[in-house]
C-alpha cells in the first residue's frame, strides 16, 4: 500500500482494537456548545464536557456511528434510539448518547434536521432526549478502540466504527460491535447488533 493511501489510517493498532467488556472508558474532553442568554442567531458558547461528566455515577447507553447526515445513521440508527428513549430510561438507563467523529456545529444541525426536540434552557448542552456528543478529534473513539477510515470507499478520514454499549459508572458493561470488530476501508456498512431493538432487549433483560 502506498504512503499516500494510508495517511489517514489510525497510527496505533490499539486505536482500532475494541475495548473489552469490563474495561474503563477513556477519560477525554469533548468540545461542545452550550446555550447562553443571548438574542444572537447563534446563542451558544464553548463548554468542555469530560467523560466523567457523562458517565461517572450513571448507567448510560452510547451508540456510535460513522457520521452525521449519512444514510443508515440518519434513517435508522439515531431515529431508532430516539423512539425508545423513554423505554430505556424506564429500564434503568440514566442517559442516552449518540457519538460521532463530527464537530459540535455539525452535530447540532444534524439533530435539527432529524427533528429532535432542542433543549433551549440556558446552559443546556443539546437536545431533550438523545444527546449528541461531538468527538471531533476522535479522542474517545481512539480510546474505545473504534477508529476506522473509509478513504477509498467513501472519502472519509478517521471516523468511528458502528457500535453500541452500556456504560455503568465509567465501565463497559455490555458492548455490541458491528461485524465483530473494526475493519479499515470496508465496503459494507454492517448494522445488525448496535440497533435500538437489540439494546432495548438487553436493557430489559438486565434491568437493575
Amino acid at each position: 500500500m502506498s504512503t499516500a493511501a494510508s495517511l489517514s489510517r489510525p497510527s496505533l493498532a490499539e486505536h482500532s482494537t475494541p475495548i473489552k467488556e469490563g474495561g474503563t472508558v477513556p477519560s477525554v474532553t469533548f468540545r461542545t456548545r452550550a446555550r447562553i442568554e443571548s438574542d444572537d442567531e447563534n446563542p451558544f458558547d464553548w463548554k468542555d464536557v469530560t467523560s466523567e461528566d457523562l458517565f461517572r455515577g450513571k448507567r448510560t447507553v452510547v451508540f456510535s456511528l460513522p457520521g452525521a447526515f449519512t444514510p443508515t445513521c440518519s434513517s435508522t440508527h439515531l431515529p431508532g434510539y430516539e423512539a425508545i428513549y423513554e423505554e430505556l430510561k424506564a429500564g434503568g438507563i440514566d442517559e442516552v448518547y449518540c457519538l460521532s467523529v463530527n464537530d459540535a456545529f455539525v452535530m447540532r444541525q444534524w439533530g435539527l434536521a432529524q427533528g429532535l426536540e432542542e433543549d433551549k434552557t440556558v446552559g443546556a448542552n443539546g437536545f431533550a432526549k438523545v444527546k449528541l456528543i461531538p468527538d471531533g478529534a476522535a479522542m474517545f473513539t481512539r480510546g474505545m478502540g473504534m477508529s476506522a477510515t473509509w478513504e477509498r470507499e467513501r472519502g472519509f478520514g478517521e471516523r468511528s466504527w458502528r457500535y453500541s454499549a452500556v456504560i455503568d459508572d465509567m465501565k463497559v458493561e455490555k458492548l455490541f460491535v458491528e461485524g465483530g470488530g473494526v475493519s479499515q476501508d470496508y465496503g459494507p456498512d454492517p448494522f445488525e447488533v448496535s440497533d435500538a431493538k437489540t439494546m432495548l432487549d438487553y436493557v430489559k433483560s438486565s434491568a437493575k
